[in-house]
């Protein structure tokens, strides 16, 4: 007895130090399972947005803003349309801009989008989606022009305005708009500081023309049955808020039936100086 004694108790504790072992691997296998599938309920809202831009702009309007819904996990694409970046080109319509995101969101075979306008971007987001509205799950339009059918930009403007735009143009050479700076400041960029309007105001490039004034054909846009958001920023005057203009309720109540998210900035430099809260109300404009 004796003898089994002394050649048991190493076998035992062997065992239990095995056992041991064995328990330990149990629970971090459990925490690795539970963390993942943290991170899997976590991306599980996970959208794809697709950013269509405004017009005196190119697609770096987005950078900041775009940057904070990676963070949050998102997917996001900032398309290039004609006219506007690396294209020099200014003669250019409304078809070929629309055409540049419809293009671009085709190569890249994406679906389930939520397609989001910026002011001018709002009539192109109205025309991509009559050509792939299999591939959109919401349209978003930020401070966005939705002309009825049959109308043109240049439609939503308050007369005096429509004046400046139309004498910019002629006096440019080629059909393009340049904004003046003092309009640019005060409408545009109205909560940002003199230093920084100076520096947006750098990256403010002239605007094709005449998709400004071209009318357009929206009866297959008004047909869809794609859910819609506006997202309004209370202090974005670039379109004065009158009874008959304005952003919201004169452009958003053209949509029908929307979500309404509404939100403080300006035009211009809240995107670029306070992107996540504009991040944040973008993805409250798009969940489900």
């Amino acid at each position: 007895m004796k003898w089994m004694k002394i050649k048991t108790l190493p076998a035992l504790a062997i065992f239990m130090a095995a056992l041991t072992l064995f328990t330990a691997m149990l629970c971090i296998s459990a925490t690795a399972g539970a963390s993942a599938l943290k991170i899997k309920s976590a991306n599980s809202g996970a959208l794809t947005f697709v950013l269509v831009h405004g017009a005196w702009v190119d697609a770096s309007f987005w950078d900041e803003t775009a940057a904070e819904l990676r963070k949050m996990g998102h997917t996001v694409y900032t398309p290039e349309y004609a006219g506007h970046g690396a294209d020099k080109n200014k003669n250019v319509s409304h078809e070929q801009e629309t055409q540049s995101v419809v293009d671009f969101i085709k190569q890249k075979d994406l679906h389930n989008i939520i397609l989001l306008g910026h002011s001018f971007g709002g009539t192109i987001i109205q025309k991509t989606a009559e050509q792939v509205p299999d591939r959109l799950k919401r349209l978003v339009f930020f401070d966005a022009f939705a002309p009825l059918d049959g109308q043109s930009t240049a439609d939503q403007f308050p007369a005096p305005a429509v004046e400046l735009f139309q004498g910019l143009s002629k006096a440019s050479g080629n059909n393009t708009v340049m904004l003046p700076f003092d309009l640019f400041r005060d409408t545009f960029v109205n909560t940002a500081t003199l230093e920084q309007a100076k520096s947006l105001y750098k990256k403010v490039i002239p605007e094709p023309a005449a998709p400004l004034f071209q009318r357009l054909d929206l009866k297959k846009f008004y047909s869809l049955q794609t859910p819609k958001s506006y997202l309004y920023l209370t202090e974005d005057v670039a379109l004065p808020q009158t009874p008959a203009n304005g952003w919201h309720p004169f452009q958003s109540s053209h949509l029908g039936m929307y979500r309404f998210i509404e939100g403080t900035g300006d035009h211009m430099a809240a995107p670029h100086y306070e992107p996540k809260e504009i991040a944040d109300k973008i993805v409250q404009a798009s969940r489900d």
